[in-house]
């Protein structure tokens, strides 16, 4: 007896197949019960130990420093500065771990969401289900787009190419087979009748065996010993971490220069002079930052997945988005809604038109208004359509929808308006031949009741109606090119319809067959109408200086039209691959910078603009849901994919899932990565010149061989405790008015301008000075060391939150922006509380050398904070009047 898939000992490479066996596939009881005893379809991914990701957090110049500081502090046996900044290396790990441990959750969760479905047989029956519940002996059909979900014994193959390079390095797309193969030892890439998982299905259908599932599969033997994600640093936390290693550098080593200058002066005792410079580089080291800008960036992500519906694989898909200058996108289920309803037939002199729009199959075939009697011609074109297809029409939770390809699925539903649903098959199929992109038709041979046999071919008027005219010399091509223009122009799919009679001899179509002639039938044109809220996203993103280019199959004409209803450009430039191909380098460059809609595009047309827009310095979006889009999507800046109609190989190719399917979140994503960007930029401004002015205090004091005015611990203080504090009210931050009426940020372009380093400088400077001067003036009074001490830190507090509300918009802080974050007011109450804490709880005075200080030393510390605001307000000012 032939042993089953299941069974032990099967040998799938050598097996023979009757397809029909397979075609009920398992009952739902069997493959529940194979489910819970083998588990899931799924590879478990290689997770990083939890210790290894906390102490890898200490790989940091930032932290290096402060460990060198906690060690000196305690060989000089000041315990509690040690055990204070040691703390502060303690909480730094423990925000980046946190962040970390997080990031790789969100990842867990986005593989949930992009986990792939498969297309089986159950109990006789084609369904969907998800990859996961798939069992060896299931039968799954594979069509172009999708993603092989296991390893698989093929038994029907029509056209089958698989793309396997992921898997055995070859290039090219494989021809699959359901012959065995007599070779006793086969290399992988020779297994023409296996299709293997994580593949993808380029050309062609049809089904196979599951043969091997999860960590059994070829790629799953693989997967067990290599981790599925591999993380890297986006460019700008490259910019942020290497910007932190420099003034780390620099702080250190002006801290030893100082040191060195202190020795040579006799300025104190070593030890005293020690503890001032340790002083020094722990107020001037910027500790917040790393944690600052990481949980901004993880903040924009985890908004954009829950109000963006928006899932980034990849961070620098966050930056990428907020210097975007060009968005490249398919047509068809992306601009508009990829529910193609059959809207006019066109039938020798005759024009009908169909009502009812989607899958659902209620409407009627009307002329002049009225209901039309089915001639057996129209009949004929009704039953080649419906035939010619490889998608199936279902009727589910009371909602209509197709499996397969739209435009197959209008020619279903229109067949349906005439014909009964539950209506018997009419005819036995013989034979198909896919669609095939660079055919652009569908054949199907069947065989009617009486044993006779037809060729139904439906596919693109350019391709139809020159075989029409091989088999007929009186064919009137002018004429019928003419209506195919004319339902072009008004933004409608054209389809023709053809058909001719097969000997019963023949089980296969041949393309030969069909470019030798064909008894045409007639035109379907087919409407696939625009999303709405496309047009007004549109709208913002031209606003916003992103220019959006449409590529599609559809010709030229067609796309043109449905360019102008979408408002692409004032005026709409298309282009045909075809006329592409004939562009020299240079010419492609030029011709994807003019040219808003390319039509008749194929996939390396595709890639070729996108490359072509890059070669032009744009930064370059791509959105789509096809297979053809997939090595568009994967050298884009950015690939964004659909993340409910799009194919698997879509999505795995994209750095960016849209889980609407809207194309219109794109301008609220492009908005939100601009918003990242500035929060990160603005939280950069504001921590470095607070910092450098702590620094900028001890380096004074050490000169000119004063008391040290303020302890290690206080200083650590101020800054970590504000970092996360006022700092993270950036966090929340809104958008800038105007954020989408400016240019795209350029990629490499400074982090910070002339303007930027100068207030940096200029604010450091000043907050330096105005709290030196209060010390110097308390000191003159005679209030004691502790007081004075307080009083300063204090001071530089509510100079931080006094610059906060400087920092936080372009406008002037008394506007309205004043109110437009109210989480910032939050912030400031929640760091005032913990300042009295320190200032007047006793277990905080002791740990930190604070006192009690009155209404007066709190004047002079809000005196000094209005000093600042009302100098960079003076700035600002000034430069809004330049602006003007």
């Amino acid at each position: 007896m032939k042993p089953k898939p299941y069974q032990i000992g099967f040998k799938p490479l050598k097996e023979t197949y009757n397809t029909n066996e397979f075609k009920e596939g398992l009952s739902t009881t069997e493959a529940q019960k194979r489910l819970s005893e083998n588990g899931p379809n799924k590879l478990e991914a290689h997770k990083t130990p939890k210790w290894k990701i906390f102490f890898r957090q200490f790989n940091n110049m930032v932290i290096y420093v402060l460990i060198a500081a906690t060690i000196i502090t305690m060989l000089m046996g000041h315990y509690s500065d040690s055990i204070i900044i040691f703390l502060v290396v303690i909480i730094n790990a423990i925000i980046g771990y946190y962040q970390e441990a997080n990031a790789s959750d969100a990842l867990d969760k986005i593989k949930q969401m992009l986990s792939i479905d498969a297309t089986v047989y159950r109990d006789g029956q084609r369904k969907d289900i998800p990859a996961e519940e798939l069992v060896v002996g299931d039968t799954v059909f594979l069509e172009a787009g999708d993603n092989v979900p296991a390893d698989l014994r093929i038994i029907d193959s029509d056209n089958l190419r698989i793309q396997e390079s992921a898997l055995t390095g070859e290039s090219n797309s494989v021809a699959k087979i359901a012959d065995k193969l007599t070779d006793d030892d086969v290399a992988l890439a020779d297994q023409k009748n296996m299709a293997f998982a994580s593949t993808a299905v380029t050309n062609g259908s049809g089904s196979g065996i599951v043969v091997a599932v999860a960590k059994e599969t070829e790629i799953g033997k693989i997967s067990s010993e290599v981790s599925s994600v591999k993380q890297r640093k986006t460019p700008l936390m490259q910019i942020i971490d290497s910007l932190g290693t420099n003034v780390s550098y620099f702080i250190v080593a002006a801290s030893i220069v100082i040191f060195i200058i202190g020795l040579i002066f006799d300025t104190y005792a070593l030890p005293v002079l020690a503890l001032a410079v340790v002083a020094m580089m722990v107020g001037a080291i910027p500790e917040g930052m790393p944690a600052t800008t990481s949980v901004i960036l993880a903040k924009g992500v985890s908004d954009m997945a829950k109000k963006q519906n928006t899932i980034v694989k990849t961070l620098p898909a966050v930056e990428t988005l907020g210097s975007v200058d060009v968005v490249a996108t398919d047509k068809t289920g992306t601009l508009t809604k990829n529910e193609m309803t059959v809207t006019d037939i066109l039938i020798d002199d005759q024009e009908l038109q169909v009502t009812g729009t989607g899958y659902q199959p209620t409407g009627q075939i009307i002329q002049n208004g009225r209901p039309i009697e089915v001639t057996p011609k129209l009949k004929l074109f009704l039953e080649a359509g419906y035939q010619a297809n490889d998608t199936t029409l279902l009727h589910e939770n009371d909602q209509w929808k197709i499996n397969g390809e739209p435009t197959d699925g209008a020619f279903l539903t229109l067949y349906h308006k005439i014909f009964p649903y539950e209506q018997e098959n009419q005819y036995q199929e013989v034979d198909i031949l896919p669609f095939d992109s660079d055919y652009r038709y569908i054949g199907k041979i069947v065989k009617d009741k009486n044993g006779e046999q037809l060729l139904f071919v439906k596919g693109a008027p350019d391709k139809l109606l020159e075989m029409a005219q091989k088999q007929d010399a009186n064919f009137n091509y002018d004429y019928w090119l003419e209506k195919v223009q004319r339902f072009s122009a008004e933004g409608k799919r054209v389809i023709a319809v053809a058909y001719e009679k097969a000997p019963k001899s023949v089980d296969e179509v041949t393309h030969e067959m069909i470019v030798d002639g064909l008894n045409f039938l007639g035109l379907a044109a087919i409407i696939d109408p625009p999303r709405e809220e496309v047009i007004e996203s549109l709208k913002i993103m031209r606003s916003a200086g992103v220019e959006v280019k449409m590529i599609t199959g559809d010709n030229a004409i067609t796309a043109k039209s449905i360019g102008e209803k979408l408002g692409l450009a004032d005026e709409i430039h298309a282009i045909t691959g075809t006329q592409w191909d004939n562009l020299s380098a240079e010419e492609k460059i030029i011709a994807a910078d003019e040219n808003q809609v390319f039509a008749r595009t194929t996939p390396s047309n595709k890639l070729e603009i996108i490359e072509a827009l890059q070669q032009n310095n744009k930064v370059t979006a791509m959105t789509g849901d096809g297979v053809n889009d997939a090595p568009a999507l994967k050298r884009a800046d950015i690939g964004v994919a659909m993340g409910i109609k799009g194919t698997d190989v879509a999505k795995d190719s994209a750095d960016m899932i849209l889980t609407d399917d809207n194309f219109a979140t794109m301008s609220s994503a492009i908005k939100e990565g601009r918003r990242i960007f500035d929060n990160i930029k603005k939280s950069i401004l504001y921590l470095l010149p607070i910092s450098f002015s702590e620094g900028l205090i001890v380096a004074y004091a050490i000169l000119t061989k004063q008391d040290i005015p303020l302890q290690p611990s206080q200083l650590l203080w101020i800054n970590m405790v504000s970092a996360i504090t006022i700092q993270f009210a950036l966090i929340f931050e809104p958008a800038e008015d105007g954020i989408m009426t400016r240019k795209p940020r350029k990629t490499g372009s400074k982090l910070m301008d002339r303007h930027d380093v100068f207030q940096m400088t200029y604010v450091a400077l000043l907050i330096a000075a105005v709290s030196l001067i209060i010390d110097i003036y308390l000191t003159s009074k005679g209030f004691s060391e502790v007081i004075t001490s307080t009083t300063m830190v204090n001071t530089l507090i509510i100079g931080k939150i006094f610059y906060l509300f400087n920092i936080r918009t372009p406008e002037l802080a008394l506007s309205k922006e004043l109110f437009s974050n109210p989480k910032a007011f939050l912030f400031v109450g929640l760091m005032m509380i913990l300042q009295l804490i320190l200032t007047y709880v006793p277990f905080m005075q002791k740990i930190f050398s604070t006192g009690t200080i009155g209404l007066y030393e709190w004047g002079l510390a809000i005196a000094a904070g209005a000093i600042v605001l009302i100098v960079t307000e003076f700035d600002k000012l000034i430069r809004l009047n330049m602006a003007r």
